[in-house]
C-alpha cells in the first residue's frame, strides 16, 4: 500500500507526463527548479501548495548511444532529483490515521531492503535481487504520487499509471545508462507481476514493515491500527513473512493483554 502527504489522491499521470514543449505558467506562482541539467530537461516548476509536485519535462528525441561522461553524468543526478520526493513524500495510510511525522515512501523501502539482507541465506532465493526489488518497487510513486485503495483506482489502471511514469523515469537516464534503466524496469515488472520466487519474498516484506510500522505507532501515538493488521491476514505467501508476521502479531497481543490489564 503506498502512501502520500496529500490528503488528496494521487492526479491522473498526464499531469506529470513529459512533455515536448515546457508547460504553461499555472495561476499560482511558481517557481524553476535549479537541480536539473538543462541538457536533457526544460523548466521544472515547483508548486508553493503544501504538497510539493514535480512536473518534468523531457526532450523526446532518443539519446545517442555515444554520450560524454558529463552527459551521463548529468542525467543520473537528474534521476536521482528526481526520486527526492520519494524522501519526502509521507505515506497516505498514516496521514489518514492522524500519525504525525510519519515515514516517508523511501524510509518504507529502506526498511524492506534490510528485511532482505538480514534475511539469511534462503533456498532457491537470490537475496541481492531481492534487496534491489526493495529499493525500486515504489519508486514510480516519485511521478504519480500516492494512490491507496481509498482512492478509488482500479488496480489495473494504477498499474497502468506507474508503468507509464517509470518508463518516463528510466528514459531520464539515458542510453549513457541504459543496461541500469532496463534493470529498473524489469524489477519493477517482476515485482508488480508477482513473477518469482524473490518478488513473493519482497511483497511479503512489504507486508511486514507494514504492520511493524503500525505497531510501533501503535506504541508512539496511543493509537489502535487494525486496519493494517486485518488487511494483510492470510495474505503471507512466504514461511519467513508468515513468521516474522506471527512475531509481530504475537508482540502486539502481547501488549494489548497488558494495556486492557490496566497499571498494576
Amino acid at each position: 500500500m503506498a502512501f502520500s502527504a496529500s490528503p488528496h489522491c494521487a492526479p491522473p499521470l498526464h499531469r506529470f507526463a513529459l512533455r515536448r514543449s515546457p508547460p504553461p505558467q499555472p495561476p499560482l506562482a511558481f517557481m524553476r527548479c535549479p537541480f536539473f541539467s538543462s541538457s536533457s530537461f526544460r523548466p521544472v516548476y515547483f508548486s508553493p501548495a503544501p504538497t510539493l509536485r514535480i512536473i518534468v519535462s523531457a526532450k523526446s528525441k532518443k539519446p545517442s548511444s555515444g554520450r560524454s561522461a558529463d552527459s551521463t553524468s548529468a542525467s543520473a543526478i537528474d534521476f536521482l532529483t528526481l526520486c527526492h520526493s520519494l524522501k519526502t513524500t509521507k505515506r497516505k495510510g498514516w496521514i489518514n490515521h492522524g500519525i504525525k511525522g510519519p515515514e516517508s515512501i523511501a524510509d518504507h523501502m529502506y526498511r524492506m531492503a534490510l528485511m532482505a539482507l538480514i534475511a539469511g541465506d534462503l533456498p532457491g532465493v537470490n537475496r541481492e535481487r531481492c534487496i534491489k526489488i526493495a529499493i525500486v518497487h515504489d519508486i514510480a510513486e516519485a511521478i504519480v504520487g500516492d494512490i491507496t485503495p481509498s482512492c478509488g483506482v482500479p488496480k489495473e489502471e494504477k498499474s497502468r499509471r506507474e508503468q507509464a511514469a517509470l518508463t518516463e523515469m528510466c528514459k531520464i537516464l539515458g542510453g549513457g545508462m541504459r543496461v541500469a534503466a532496463e534493470e529498473i524496469q524489469e524489477l519493477w515488472v517482476e515485482y508488480e507481476n508477482n513473477a518469482s520466487l524473490e518478488a513473493n519474498l519482497v511483497k511479503d516484506f512489504d507486508k511486514v514493515e507494514l504492520i511493524l510500522q503500525a505497531l510501533e505507532y501503535e506504541l508512539e501515538h496511543g493509537k489502535v491500527l487494525n486496519e493494517f493488521f486485518l488487511s494483510t491476514e492470510g495474505k503471507f505467501q512466504t514461511k519467513i513473512g508468515k513468521s516474522w508476521a506471527r512475531e509481530i502479531n504475537s508482540r502486539r497481543n502481547s501488549i494489548l493483554v497488558e494495556k486492557r490489564k490496566g497499571p498494576k
